[in-house]
This record gives structure tokens, C-alpha cells and sequence, in this order.
């Protein structure tokens, strides 16, 4: 029962519906079988058919059975994106049930059915039958409603022509209209749900690349604008060192510096892009939890407090709380995500629990493995999901548990604790996300610190070139940055 039911709760919304949807028109064979297979054995006033006759009837509503149940499985092929409309499926379908209809009504005129009951039945059961898998291939509502019309009218009109008398003809019409609303509104609202669930699924993924590649195209966007002027600077400090060089003049060890410098100072911008791409801002996160989740149908509680946490702890949260929505999202099929954050004495305790596990081992192993696609872009190399959380925490000397809680249900617990005013000083309010990409008046400021200006000299003067032509030259590479 357990392996049923985890192979039930594993599958996805969308694949969930189409089972259900499937199943459904299926289970219609034994439901026509046991509706009308009784009906060629019943004993009317004139007594029971020939066993010949009976037999053949009811041979011909199981093929009936199995032909609507066929169509009805083209149809939802069709409505799912998998096959075109089997329409050639549909005409045959159609044309049969009609051209036996028409057979019973010739065959009762001529004598061979006496029973006017069995043929009744039989005709308006086979026409019901018809229309339920006919509506799947339809599109528009006006198409249902000709469908229905058509059928009572093809049904009723032989009736009345062989002599069955218009009393009895018309109350089969009146009988096929009125099933063949509620069976055309039952399978009609059934794809068009179906249609409906599908385009969400295939939405939900398409939003998913989406935000893939306009990360992609923000990282690249910051990398040029960090590398696009250093680099510049490099390849002219570069091509005027060799100038210099072949002229043998001193100053080429100037330059040579400077390009060492800039291509260091690139180094520690670039960690500072990544740098940016690997912190997350734990209200934010919250946020963007919230309103993925309820995108995507499921009801998510958020209980944060406002708490005043050290910028590394609302970072390692904030990596939690944007991992385990990613798990949700992919993993499971969660109707229901609780995110609580509580403060205890010296620690923050970050708790996500949802119900879309699908079991205890299938839960695990999703969250170890999955959501590569959270702590991939900003990782160390030292794997993803919940091992990449475990780092992210252990840097701040925090834990994390994960497993289920109940049935169907996942909890990861991260524990970060807060520093100690007399060890790591106070807590330091949570100021605005840093920017991924230093201003340029910053870098130019950040890169000539007083160590970095000694350790020139000093090279300078290793090399024979310092004193005041080396504060002159200085001078003048400044000016060919600006110009740069």
C-alpha cells in the first residue's frame, strides 16, 4: 500500500490530473457493460430475444465499450499535446454507432427484435456512450451543442420513421438531449481542466528558464562591466610597457607594475561579483518565497519577526530559506510550506516544513541531491543542496537537520548561533544588500591603499627607479587612466 501510494504522491499536479482524467473515461467500459449488457437477456412482454440475437447485442456493446474508451484515450492524447485530433477515429466511431442504430430500427420494423424496450435501450445507452467520448474531440461549446442535436435527432428520427410510434421516439430524443448535456458538460470541463493544468506545468518550467537565463545574463552583465575597463587599461599599460622596453628606457618596470596591480585588483573584484551572487538577504528570500510559492499553488505561511541579525546570519538564512523553496518547488508536491524564524537565547532557529514529500526515503534523497540550481551559483565546488547548506552554515558555526516529520511531510531546521556581545561584539543591524558591482570611484580609491602605495615604492627602489621621477611618473599614468 505504501509503494501505491508513494508512487501516487510522487508524480506532479499535472501528471496526477491527466491519471485521474484517464482513468476515468476508462472505468466508462464496465460502466456501459453493466448499464446495457443486461438489457439483450431482459424478458419484455413478448418474452426473452433468441439466444442468437441476445448474444450478438450484447458482443456489440462491448465493442462499443471498447471503441468509445479508445477514442477517448486519442482525444486526451490530443488535448494533452502528445497526437493530432483522431478525428478518422471519431467519424468511425460515430458512423458505427449510427449505422447498428439504424440496423436495430430495420431489424424491430421487419420483426426479428419483437421486444420494442430492447431496442430503445439499446439505441439511446449506445448514443449517450457515443457522446462522451465524441465531446473530447471537439473544441468549441457551439461543436458540443450540434454534437448533442445531432445525436437525439439521428436517434429519434428512425425511431418515428419505422413505427415506433412518436411517443417513444421523442422521449429517446428528450432522453439523449438531457444525458447529453450533463455528459458533454462533465467531459468537457474534464479537458478543458486537464488543457488548463497542462499550460501551468508548461508555464511553471518556461518561468523557471526564464529567471536561469536572466541570471545568466546579469552575472555576464556585471563581469563585463567589472572586467571591460581594467581590462582596457591592462592592454594599453601593456602595449606602452613594450614601447618602453624597446627603447630601453626605465620606465617600462613603471608600467609592468601598474598591470600587475590592475590585473590583482580585477582578481578581488571579480570575488566581490561572486561574493554578491552568493549572499542572500534573508528578507527578501522570505518574500520571495512567499510569492513563488503562492504562484505556483501552494499555500505558504511565513512567521519571520523582525530580529536584529548579524549581515553572515541573515546571508546562511537566507541561502536556507531560497534551497528549501527550490526543493519544494522541484522535489515534491507540497499543497501547503509553513516558514517559521524564532529567536532563542544566544541562536536564530529558521524552520520550513511542507507536506509534498512522497515519502521519508524520496524526500531525503531530494533534498541531498536536489536543488543544484540554488547553491550552484554561488558554491565552492563542495557540492549542492542540503551538503552545500551544511557548508554555508558551518561557516557561521551553524547546524542543519533535515528529514520527515510526518507522513508526506519534510522539515528542514537550520540553527545559527548569534554572536556574543563580549566576543563578536553587539548585533549589527541589517543595512541595504551591497552592491555586486563596486562604483569606479571606489575601486580607484579601494586599490591605493598606503600598504599597496609602500609596496610599489619599495619595488621601485629595488629596481633603481624610485625618488622623484618615480612620484613624477606616477603622476603622468594617473593622467593616462583618465584618458583611458
Amino acid at each position: 500500500m505504501s509503494r501505491l501510494t508513494g508512487w501516487w504522491s510522487g508524480r506532479s499536479s499535472a501528471e496526477k490530473v491527466e491519471l485521474y482524467t484517464r482513468w476515468t473515461f476508462h472505468l466508462f467500459v464496465p460502466i456501459e457493460l453493466f448499464v446495457l449488457g443486461g438489457i439483450p437477456f431482459s424478458h419484455g412482454e413478448r418474452g426473452p430475444l433468441p439466444v442468437q440475437a441476445s448474444v450478438g447485442l450484447f458482443l456489440w456493446i462491448g465493442v462499443h465499450a471498447v471503441l468509445c474508451a479508445v477514442l477517448a484515450s486519442r482525444a486526451l492524447d490530443h488535448t494533452t499535446g502528445k497526437r493530432e485530433r483522431p478525428v478518422r477515429l471519431a467519424v468511425t466511431v460515430a458512423g458505427t454507432t449510427f449505422g447498428v442504430d439504424l440496423a436495430l430500427n430495420l431489424l424491430w420494423a421487419g420483426g426479428a427484435l419483437p421486444e420494442p424496450g430492447v431496442n430503445v435501450g439499446i439505441l439511446a445507452g449506445t448514443s449517450i456512450f457515443t457522446l462522451c467520448a465524441l465531446v473530447l474531440c471537439l473544441g468549441p461549446v457551439r461543436h458540443m451543442a450540434y454534437a448533442v442535436l445531432g445525436t437525439a435527432f439521428a436517434t429519434g428520427a428512425p425511431m418515428a420513421a419505422v413505427g415506433n410510434g412518436l411517443d417513444m421516439a421523442a422521449g429517446s430524443a428528450v432522453g439523449i438531449l438531457i444525458g447529453g448535456v450533463f455528459i458533454s458538460v462533465t467531459s468537457g470541463f474534464s479537458s478543458w481542466l486537464l488543457r488548463i493544468v497542462q499550460e501551468l506545468e508548461r508555464s511553471r518550467d518556461l518561468k523557471a528558464r526564464l529567471a536561469v537565463a536572466e541570471e545568466r545574463l546579469r552575472f555576464g552583465r556585471d563581469l563585463h562591466d567589472v572586467m571591460g575597463r581594467n581590462l582596457s587599461v591592462i592592454a594599453l599599460k601593456s602595449e606602452l610597457a613594450v614601447q618602453l622596453s624597446r627603447r630601453g628606457r626605465p620606465e617600462a618596470v613603471d608600467q609592468m607594475v601598474e598591470v600587475q596591480r590592475i590585473a590583482q585588483e580585477s582578481q578581488r573584484e571579480v570575488r566581490e561579483v561572486v561574493r554578491g551572487y552568493r549572499e542572500a538577504d534573508l528578507r527578501v528570500e522570505l518574500e520571495g518565497a512567499r510569492g513563488v510559492l503562492g504562484a505556483a499553488g501552494i499555500a505558504c505561511a511565513v512567521d519571520a519577526p523582525t530580529l536584529d541579525l548579524p549581515p553572515e546570519v541573515q546571508s546562511a538564512l537566507g541561502w536556507v530559506v531560497r534551497e528549501t523553496t527550490t526543493n519544494v518547488l522541484r522535489h515534491g508536491d507540497a499543497r501547503r510550506c509553513a516558514i517559521v524564524l524564532r529567536s532563542e537565547p544566544g541562536a536564530v532557529l529558521l524552520t520550513v516544513e511542507n507536506d509534498g514529500a512522497a515519502d521519508a526515503g524520496a524526500a531525503a534523497g531530494a533534498g541531498a541531491t536536489g536543488a543544484a540550481g540554488g547553491a550552484g551559483h554561488g558554491g565552492r565546488g563542495a557540492g549542492s543542496g542540503l551538503a552545500g547548506l551544511r557548508e554555508r552554515l558551518g561557516a557561521v558555526d551553524g547546524t542543519l537537520d533535515a528529514g520527515p516529520s510526518a507522513p508526506h511531510s519534510f522539515r528542514v531546521t537550520a540553527r545559527v548561533p548569534l554572536p556574543r556581545p563580549g566576543r563578536g561584539g553587539p548585533a549589527r543591524k541589517p543595512g541595504p544588500p551591497a552592491r555586486l558591482v563596486p562604483e569606479k570611484s571606489e575601486r580607484r580609491e579601494n586599490s591605493e591603499t598606503p600598504g599597496k602605495q609602500e609596496e610599489y615604492r619599495a619595488y621601485g627602489k629595488r629596481e633603481g627607479h624610485g625618488g622623484p621621477g618615480r612620484q613624477e611618473k606616477r603622476g603622468t599614468h594617473e593622467k593616462e587612466e583618465t584618458v583611458a
